[in-house]
């Protein structure tokens, strides 16, 4: 038995349970889709296909999650549904790359999270074997309770040890990004401020030890003190429940398309973009904010 056999019990503990179908043609276009990539790392394939690795994807995998989470965050499904598929593609074309090198297939991996659903949702699929923790069938009904259940699980139940709980928040995750889970986990710990109320006097602290850095030119403790006011904004965005990765995409985009408008509006009146015409930009930029 593998290791993933042992944690998971086989796939075949679950399959008694009774899942709904897959709307007609689901199963198809997941095997159209392992097909083609088959072909093109396969003999006769494509030049570029076959060269790649998971090291030379680990960018493009990236960069498309950002590019879905962006057309979700537009509200344009059309989108999402293109840059979904992105996804997919990347997600099977490395998962094939290593059945193709011998570690595993591509259905030992849906395998593995399909079956991690099931054990971590004792409440919808019935109790997971050897967990009798609060979370068991039917108890499981509001969403922190399942939360906790989940970790319950991920601890007791697989296993799943490390001598931090700040060790389960990858190294490869972006800084902002990381900064909030970190957080997260460290206040499923109760290390945590109570309220709102109390994190704003933190982000005035942080800032006013910027601002002395930057007074007394000291780079090293800078860099230091920009980082702390970082983390304090974030801690501010936790409490409000928003997800700053997501607030500052939104930023991003909003300032693209202000400052879109004042290039745009620029050069139709034959101004040219520099310092001695700032205010002319201001004024443009602010056209801008009232076309929104």
């Amino acid at each position: 038995m593998s290791d993933a056999d042992k944690n998971t019990g086989g796939a075949d503990r679950w399959s008694s349970i009774q899942m709904p179908s897959p709307p007609a043609g689901t199963l198809e276009a997941f095997a159209r889709l392992y097909g083609i990539i088959a072909r093109l790392r396969g003999p006769g394939g494509c030049p570029w296909d076959m060269e790649q690795t998971p090291l030379t994807l680990r960018e493009t995998l990236i960069e498309e999650s950002y590019e879905t989470v962006e057309a979700i965050t537009e509200g344009d499904a059309e989108h999402v549904k293109e840059e979904l598929g992105d996804v997919f593609l990347n997600a099977v074309m490395l998962s094939y790359m290593y059945e193709q090198g011998g570690s595993f297939a591509v259905r030992d991996s849906l395998e593995e999270v399909s079956d991690k659903l099931v054990r971590r949702h004792p409440h919808v699929f019935g109790e997971t074997e050897g967990f009798a923790g609060p979370g068991t069938a039917g108890r499981s009904d509001t969403a922190e309770k399942v939360l906790a259940q989940w970790d319950l699980i991920k601890r007791g139940v697989e296993g799943r040890k490390a001598d931090s709980i700040l060790d389960e928040v990858s190294r490869g995750m972006p800084a902002l990004e990381r900064a909030h889970k970190l957080q997260k986990k460290a206040a499923k710990s109760g290390f945590d401020w109570a309220t709102l109320d109390d994190v704003w006097p933190k982000v005035d602290e942080e800032l006013a030890e910027l601002r002395e850095a930057v007074a007394g030119r000291e780079m090293g403790r800078i860099e230091d003190e920009l980082g702390d006011l970082l983390f304090a904004v974030v801690n501010v965005a936790r409490h409000l429940k928003v997800d700053p990765g997501v607030a500052l995409t939104r930023t991003n985009a909003k300032f693209t398309k202000r400052f879109r408008h004042v290039e745009g509006s620029m050069k139709k009146a034959g101004i040219p973009m520099d310092k001695a015409h700032l205010a002319e930009m201001d004024r443009f930029w602010d056209e801008a904010k009232g076309l929104e």
